[in-house]
């Protein structure tokens, strides 16, 4: 819930405060109006950069945890296969 509010609510009550801003303000206030619209764009993309990192790391942990069961699976290994009998 908490993280909707960040990645959802929060810019998109910024950027509703700015476009308030500029429609009723004066010239500072427009200025302002803009400034808030910028911010809340700025928000939306530092929390997809967040995410994206977050992804990225994760991937990678899993393609280690791949390579290290792919080289552990020599003949000591619990993943391999148990050894033939000679009498076959």
């Amino acid at each position: 819930m908490m993280l909707i509010a960040v990645r959802v609510v929060l810019p998109a009550l910024i950027a509703i405060a700015g476009i308030v801003l500029v429609v009723v303000g004066g010239d500072a206030a427009q200025g302002a109006g803009i400034v808030l619209i910028g911010v809340a764009g700025l928000v939306v993309l530092a929390n997809l950069f967040m995410r994206l990192a977050l992804q990225s790391e994760r991937d990678r942990e899993q393609e280690a945890e791949r390579r290290e069961r792919r080289h552990r699976s020599g003949p000591d290994s619990p993943h391999a296969a148990p050894p033939r009998s000679r009498e076959e």
